[in-house]
């Protein structure tokens, strides 16, 4: 019996105030999800306030997008998402936090995720985000009192990319800055490149493009 994933995806659906709609990107979820299931591990989904979150990204001419959405048994899952007092820590070897604008909002200060990510790893187990996902990896702290990403190289979207979607000024932070203050060692490569990182069981990818490397390298991480 291989131990479920969890995957994280945001509650929030407004970017700031500008009225524009947001929510989990469909394809850092899709992507991911397509290699782990086909690798014979059984994901659930989790989000701040459990139910069904805000799906972005939504574009069904991606061939896995449209796998994903039309598999009942997931589109229910992630239709019926956990709320995190639902979650058991135990039953995961792995929390994977999808991105989206949404999570820029309402990921970081989720001290109930934060506590589920700590024991995860604390077990032996994995932690990774994409995009924007890694927001949701600021405010972990370790039994040491130490912060999950000091001093590990960790990715995730950068300010250039912030600024290249000018929403530089409306997301609450800028969430390379905020991973550098917490001691992240952070990498990146130009906008829009497939850019992953994996650093003592924590693997970040940098943006969309770099969903299915972030599955692909769970999956590599899973199999030592």
């Amino acid at each position: 019996m291989k131990k479920k994933i969890l995957f994280v995806v945001t509650s929030h659906d407004k970017k700031g105030s500008t009225g524009e709609n947001t929510g989990y990107y469909l394809g850092e979820v899709s992507h991911p999800w397509e290699v782990l299931h086909k690798a014979g591990y059984e994901i659930d989904f989790v989000s701040p306030k459990g139910g069904t979150p805000p799906v972005d990204g939504f574009d069904l001419k991606d061939p896995v997008n449209k796998e994903f959405w039309e598999n009942k048994e997931y589109k229910n899952k992630i239709d019926h998402s956990l709320q995190p007092s639902q979650v058991n820590s135990n039953d995961y070897s792995t929390i994977f936090y999808a991105g989206g604008h949404g999570a820029m909002w309402d990921f970081a200060d989720n001290t109930e995720l934060a506590g589920i990510a700590s024991k995860i790893y604390e077990n032996g187990g994995i932690v990774a985000g994409v995009c924007h996902g890694p927001a949701g990896l600021v405010n972990i702290k370790l039994n040491n009192g130490k912060y999950l990403v000091d001093g590990k190289k960790i990715n995730a979207f950068t300010n250039e990319e912030e600024a290249e979607v000018k929403l530089t000024d409306v997301v609450p932070f800028l969430l390379e800055n905020k991973l550098k203050e917490r001691g992240a060692k952070f990498e990146k490569s130009g906008l829009w490149q497939n850019h992953v990182v994996t650093d003592q069981r924590v693997i970040t990818g940098q943006n969309p493009q770099s969903a299915k490397s972030v599955g692909e390298a769970i999956l590599k991480e899973l199999k030592k």
